[in-house]
């Protein structure tokens, strides 16, 4: 349930119009060879709010505002447009820009997008499904515009109105989108503003390299610049050694970053030099391993802070931050403001809000002194920060008491501090994106080669995860891994394809049907049902 201050929250752009008055020539973004203030960003979000406000549906202030898609990579471009849908009273739906035109399709779709703002890219995707698409308004390269110097005449939303649907995969194996409201984004920030010492401020200069239509890109990295009035460093191209030197020329005091990039800088020759005046370094979105935190505390002398969070919570839970200690492979402690309980297979709650349940029962022997910190349970949470449910219903949103359970397994040690161990389900994650394996096994099962598929997640060194296919070809048509690979690089987001394709003579089924995946994880690299003459291994770092 959320709390009563959520209610009155301003939403980001609001905050925007603050930061240009109380510090307007201070830069708000470095993109590049160019510099813009935070004066010169406000007046082009007003720009881009009227612009798109004229060409969105007019709508009531009972009703859900026209939805804003903005398919565009890291750009001043990206920024203004999702401001200015947020001023101008709209609803944002950021749109990976690498999207097939299925993928795409269903974005657009489900979401009711009346307004698309997209790279050129995009425009040749539309094309392909405009039919399927008459109501809506595409835009190419960079949002309309239309002059005025006040805020559009739509009614001003903030609070508990939607601001933001960001499409995650879930049980279904669809994309869907979780609704977050204005108070929810801003309610992240005022969460992880009670950590001490502060993680963001005013003078701070942020590294913004992941993609701003992920939720930790988006409200982690650039809604924190906004909401403190600092300065964002936006990478669209990192290159080979992740920014170093965009780190280096601007200065940056906060690294917010996924573990394949924490795996390049600790082996970059010019680390040390490149990242001297960083003063804060946070890795989020996937495990990282201890080794290369290490490493790159090492080659840096700073230590990397990990965060844990989800799409449906905008984004942060929990860091080490908040212990102000790292240990290894620990997601740290809830943010103030954050309830967390770990609730055992039974429903019963084995630790929450710090503090491990001791069972009353005065016949069960008790052993905590013996087995410190609890079982693994699954993370269920509560906060304002939270979701309303699921677009457009609201479904699998939090219960009537504003719990949510968000799937993870997690274990507390003595002192408190988390640790991931696992998912419930089969969901994948690849750099911290969501992969649900049925999507991608309808994708080969469609392919005429394809008798049966499964798909899994196994661990790897950049991504913190990789999809592994496992194919048993169809009798009478010949198929190989590389013809497998391009049919799903043609039909899913390059980080939702296999880099690995297996080619089996049968997969392992239970009694009623369903696929054994756990017996597909054998130590040897094609398993006991295996043929091992085909086996392709794709390291194309996605």
């Amino acid at each position: 349930m959320q709390d009563a201050a959520a209610d009155s929250a301003p939403n980001l752009a609001d905050r925007l119009h603050r930061a240009a008055h109380d510090h307007g020539d201070r830069p708000a973004l470095h993109w590049r060879d160019r510099s813009i203030s935070w004066s010169e960003l406000d007046a082009a979000v007003t720009a881009a709010a009227h612009g798109l406000a004229a060409v969105a549906p007019h709508t009531e202030r009972g009703d859900t505002p026209p939805r804003v898609a903005i398919a565009l990579p890291n750009t001043p471009d990206f920024v203004i447009g999702w401001l200015g849908a947020l001023r101008a009273g709209l609803v944002a739906v950021p749109v990976n820009p690498g999207l097939t035109a299925p993928e795409l399709r269903h974005v657009l779709a489900d979401s009711g997008a009346s307004v698309l703002i997209g790279t050129d890219r995009v425009r040749s995707l539309v094309a392909e499904v405009a039919t399927e698409l008459p109501a809506l308004t595409a835009v190419y390269g960079t949002p309309p515009t239309a002059d005025a110097t006040e805020p559009p005449s739509r009614p001003h939303r903030g609070g508990g109105d939607l601001a933001v649907l960001l499409y995650t995969s879930g049980t279904e194996g669809h994309p869907k989108g979780a609704m977050l409201s204005h108070g929810a984004l801003v309610a992240n920030h005022e969460q992880v503003d009670r950590i001490d010492p502060p993680v963001v401020g005013s003078t701070d200069t942020v590294l913004l390299a992941l993609p701003l239509f992920h939720a930790y890109g988006l409200n982690a990295g650039l809604g924190a610049v906004v909401h403190h009035g600092a300065t964002g460093v936006l990478l669209d191209e990192p290159g080979p050694e992740a920014g170093l030197e965009e780190i280096a020329r601007h200065r940056v005091s906060v690294l917010v970053g996924v573990p394949s990039m924490f795996l390049t800088w600790a082996d970059a020759p010019t680390v040390r030099a490149a990242t001297a005046s960083v003063r804060v370094a946070v890795c989020g979105a996937a495990p990282l391993e201890p080794a290369v935190a290490a490493r790159f505390a090492e080659a840096t002398g700073h230590l990397v802070h990990i965060g844990y969070g989800l799409t449906e919570t905008a984004p942060v839970l929990t860091s080490t931050l908040v212990g102000g200690q790292t240990k290894a492979g620990s997601i740290g402690r809830p943010l103030p403001g954050v309830r967390l309980r770990l609730v055992g297979p039974d429903g019963v709650d084995l630790w929450r809000d710090g503090q491990t349940v001791l069972d009353d029962d005065p016949d069960e022997l008790d052993i905590s002194d013996v087995a410190p910190g609890t079982d693994p349970g699954q993370i269920v949470v509560r906060g304002a920060n939270l979701f309303a449910g699921y677009w457009p219903d609201g479904r699998g949103g939090p219960d009537a008491e504003g719990w949510w359970s968000t799937g993870d397994i997690a274990y507390a040690d003595e002192d408190g501090d988390l640790f991931l161990v696992d998912r419930l389900g089969e969901l994948i994650l690849v750099n911290g994106f969501n992969v649900y394996p049925h999507e991608v096994e309808l994708v080969l099962t469609g392919h005429p080669g394809v008798a049966e598929s499964a798909v899994l997640g196994v661990p790897h060194p950049r991504t913190g995860e990789t999809v592994r296919a496992y194919v048993v070809p169809a009798q009478g048509r010949p198929v190989t891994s590389e013809e497998l690979l391009a049919h799903c690089a043609r039909n899913l987001a390059r980080f939702k394809c296999p880099t690995t394709v297996e080619f089996v003579d049968a997969l392992p089924h239970s009694a009623i049907g369903k696929v054994r995946k756990t017996q597909l994880r054998p130590a040897t690299p094609a398993g006991p049902s295996a043929s091992a003459d085909t086996r392709t291994e794709v390291t194309d770092g996605h």
